[in-house]
Formats: structure tokens, sequence, C-alpha cells
């Protein structure tokens, strides 16, 4: 009896300790198009530029230029390379691949390679927290561990375990590191974006992204994927792979 008490009062300590994740749903304040052609993978603004990636062999590239508009920068990734999430950090881009253990420095500006850095695991969602100083980049490689890095040199440099209700939450897919210091991400084959605690690991909300799509969208695209906060703004860019469009959206109560 005694050691069961102990249990069940740790457990109950457990539940208590655990940070209170808000349900939140995504309101839709503008449509813009979307290559439909685009598996996207990573999505991000500087100013008023969009930079995206896509992704599968043979098909994966980088592309700039504002949103909703054909892009005025533009290159392709050389088969067997597979790209995944990109961010910006001061004069460098960083763009992940997915299982080629390859993140590639380019120009943010002519979006050409400059080097190659290898990293083990896979690579998912790239995002740079917003702090002072250099600060660092945070990359998801699927499962429930969240990966910091050296913006300069890509060394690991730490991490943390994502929790909700103290328990691992994986499928980490795309990142966005936001003005108000959280780190979105998108859950993979979820319509569901997470808001989390970079300094814990805690998820603080949970945000509903379903019915953004017709029926009729729905049957030629897969999983929302890509995620940019826009700048002056609360609000954030969203899309998915194959999708006909984005969506200009605020986080609002659900």
């Amino acid at each position: 009896m005694p050691a069961r008490g102990r249990a069940t009062a740790t457990a109950l300590g457990d539940v208590a300790a655990a940070p209170r994740v808000r349900l939140l749903r995504a309101v839709v304040r503008d449509t813009l198009p979307h290559d439909s052609r685009a598996f996207t993978q990573g999505l991000e603004f500087r100013g008023a530029t969009l930079y995206e990636s896509t992704g599968l062999v043979g098909r994966s590239s980088l592309r700039a230029g504002p949103p909703g508009r054909p892009p005025t920068r533009y290159v392709e990734l050389p088969a067997p390379l597979f790209g995944e999430g990109i961010t910006l950090s001061g004069d460098k881009l960083w763009h992940l691949t997915w299982r080629n253990g390859i993140a590639i420095e380019r120009d943010p500006t002519t979006l050409a390679e400059r080097r190659r850095v290898g990293y083990r695991g896979e690579g998912w969602g790239l995002c740079h927290e917003h702090t002072a100083g250099r600060g660092r980049l945070v990359m998801s490689d699927g499962t429930d561990r969240l990966t910091f890095r050296d913006p300069d040199s890509f060394t690991e440099t730490g991490g943390v375990n994502v929790r909700r209700d103290g328990r691992p939450v994986t499928g980490l897919n795309e990142l966005e590191c936001a003005p108000d210091g959280f780190v979105y991400a998108n859950v993979y084959t979820t319509d569901t974006i997470l808001r989390i605690d970079p300094r814990t690991g805690d998820v603080s909300a949970h945000i509903d992204a379903a019915g953004l799509l017709t029926a009729s969208e729905r049957r030629g695209a897969e999983q929302l994927n890509g995620i940019a906060a826009v700048p002056g703004t609360d609000g954030f860019l969203i899309t998915g792979k194959l999708w006909p469009r984005m969506f200009h959206v605020t986080f609002v109560p659900r």
C-alpha cells in the first residue's frame, strides 16, 4: 500500500504541474494562390519575400518571391536530394534534406549554394529563434525531439523533448520560430499545429487548422505543411503539400 500511495501522489503531482494547453483554431483572413504542384516542406518570410522549399526526389526546389505570385528566384535540387525545411539567419539560408544527411548553406539573395554540412538522422523542419544576438536554429526530425544548432556552423548545441500533458508528441514537421518566442510545429499527417515553449518543450497550445480546403481541393492535396509568421501582423501564412491555396490566418480560442 505505501508504494502504491507514493506512485499515486507522484502521478497527481505530474498532472498538477503540467502546463495548461490552450485550444485554438485557425481563422482565415485572406486567401492566396499556391502552386498545386509544390510538395511544400518549408515556408518563411523575410520582409515582403516568401521563401518556400519543396520536396520529392527529382522535384525538390527552393523558390522566393512575393507571396501568391510566381517566384522571382528558383533553384532545383538534383537527385537524390529530397528537400525539406528552410530558415534564414543573417546572411545565410539553411536548407535541409530528408534522409541525405546534408544541410545546404545558401545565399538568401541569389539562392546559390555555398557549402554543405553533414548531420545525423533525418531533416524535417527548421527555424531561427527571434532572440538577441545570433540566436539558435531549431530543427525537427519527425520524432518528439527539437534539436538546437549553431546558426553559423550548424553544430548541434542541445535540444528539448516535446511533451503535451507529460506525454511525448511525435511527427513534428515544419517549424516556425515566431516573434512571440514560441515554436509553431505542423504535426505530420494531421491538420494540427502545436505551439511549443522551446525552453521546456511543453506544448502550450493545440491549434485546429482543419477545413481550409474544399472537398474537391482535398482530393488532389496531401498534408497540411508550411507555416510562416507574416511580418508586422499577428497572423501566419499556412499551406500544405500540393495545395492550390495558401491562407493568411490568425489563431483564436476554439
